[in-house]
């Protein structure tokens, strides 16, 4: 039996988001765990006695929990995660972008396996360039 027509699944859709929109993802987990971060030191240091802090950190040592305490753990796991992410992103368009430019059938023959892996990492319209490079090459594969 075939699926009801109309709207994919939820983790279908998340996986495309994912994919479509990886670059702005990565940014927002980096800023993210750099603002735990900066929240963690802000408690920590004598910084809380400045400006932001003493708004905020009323806020974040409640009578029932400090949640300070626990941006000193996960902002810096998140962090290395979100930069990790932007990392191996800059690094897959850069590497791509080389490789895109080529004028050479050969050398862009040579480099294929090296972009169909870098396209796992990079947006759906970039295997639409890859395909439209392929086509200008007239490369059959």
């Amino acid at each position: 039996m075939s699926a009801p027509a109309g709207k994919p699944p939820i983790s279908s859709r998340l996986r495309h988001g994912l994919r479509n929109y990886r670059a702005e993802v990565a940014a927002v987990v980096l800023a993210a765990g750099v603002l735990l971060t900066v929240l963690a030191l802000g408690y920590f240091t004598p910084l809380s006695s400045s400006w932001p802090f003493t708004a905020i950190d009323p806020e974040t040592n409640t009578p029932t929990a400090n949640y300070n305490l626990l941006f000193v753990v996960l902002g810096p796991i998140v962090a290395i995660v979100g930069a990790y992410l932007v990392g191996s992103y800059v690094n897959a368009r850069r590497k791509f972008e080389h490789l895109m430019v080529t004028k050479s059938k050969a050398e862009f023959l040579r480099n294929i396996p090296e972009l169909e892996d870098l396209l796992w990492e990079l947006k759906p319209s970039d295997e639409v360039r890859y395909e439209a490079k392929k086509a200008e090459l007239k490369v059959r594969r």
